[in-house]
């Protein structure tokens, strides 16, 4: 059985009823779906025999969908050689094997697959989050907080965007919605020296989660990966291994500049896990796809509407089938 019969089956409408997170997979990928499924179904019903032309067609549609040029070319030369050997010329029968390489791809590309926030057996466990102003990254931390918050863990936030008030006054007004605490410096001070005063903090008070903030200033990436180096460093000094791990956000509205933006922020810090957000507010749901075989990190979250749940946990199989199978209203 395919990876295609298999989701159909697996995620089956005639259950008695679907779970919550399936649901949210299926609504935040609606857009993306209606351009993505909806363009496939056409290009099938256009031809009785898939042929060169056929071919050409679908890595037009996989490029447009954000799914990136190289991956589609190697995608659609990959279903090319199998139709070819397995003697396979029917339309359906090739994009049912497009969703199998679609998963094989990402499943076997760079690191191990692994969602939830690795913790420290001992003492704080330290996450460093990046991104470009503008992605997300203000409601992303507030919603991992949220998250981790519901399953007992002691959670503070560190404000390491010294340079724009702005982003310490929304960390401060999530701060205080969730009630947890808030370490803040003075505005344009050394984010390294708030770092420092953070993690102190969280190991005298016996913190389980310190979310550390910092700026999105990728336009001079030397200073960026030198201020993100003295950041770690001074965790270090007072949380042996952290920053345990360093997430970056991602809007997928962005389409490949998003790609662009993980490639330069992988340059200058080691990036543990991708943040996606606002995937539900895109037509172009190809762009996970993409991050992972340009980058080889795994996306950990994946944002699909603006409640504080709809941040979910990355799941390849639901991903898929929201994006090629769920029901287009």
């Amino acid at each position: 059985m395919g990876l295609f019969s298999f989701l159909k089956n697996k995620f089956s409408k005639k259950e008695e009823a679907k779970s919550e997170e399936l649901s949210s997979y299926e609504k935040g990928l609606e857009k993306s779906r209606k351009n993505f499924a909806s363009r496939l179904d056409a290009l099938s019903k256009r031809y009785a025999k898939a042929d060169g032309e056929y071919f050409e067609e679908l890595e037009t549609i996989l490029i447009e969908s954000d799914v990136g040029v190289g991956l589609s070319i190697r995608l659609i030369e990959q279903l090319m050689e199998e139709a070819d050997n397995d003697g396979v010329t029917d339309p359906k029968t090739i994009n049912e094997k497009l969703v199998d390489a679609m998963f094989v791809d990402y499943a076997t590309k760079g690191d191990s697959i692994e969602n939830e926030i690795r913790f420290a057996k001992v003492g704080p466990t330290v996450l460093l989050v990046c991104g470009v102003n503008g992605v997300g990254k203000t409601t992303s931390i507030a919603k991992l907080a949220y998250r981790y918050k519901n399953q007992g863990k002691k959670v503070a936030l560190v404000a390491g965007d010294t340079f724009r008030a702005g982003a310490v006054e929304q960390l401060g007004v999530w701060a205080d919605r969730l009630s947890i605490p808030l370490i803040k410096g003075k505005e344009n001070g050394d984010p390294a020296s708030v770092a420092f005063d953070g993690a102190k903090f969280a190991v005298e008070n016996k913190i389980d989660l310190l979310i550390v903030d910092t700026a999105g200033r990728l336009q001079n990436k030397t200073n960026l990966m030198q201020e993100l180096a003295k950041i770690s460093r001074v965790l270090s000094k007072e949380i042996p291994e952290a920053p345990h791990e360093t997430f970056l956000i991602i809007d997928a509205t962005t389409g490949q500049n998003g790609v662009l933006q993980a490639k330069a922020f992988k340059e200058v810090t080691p990036v543990t896990g991708i943040v996606i957000t606002k995937m539900d507010g895109t037509s172009k749901g190809g762009i996970i796809l993409s991050i992972r075989d340009e980058l080889g990190v795994p996306v950990r979250f994946i944002g699909l509407g603006e409640k504080m749940e709809d941040l979910r946990e990355f799941d390849l199989d639901k991903y898929l089938y929201g994006l090629l199978l769920g029901e287009v209203s």
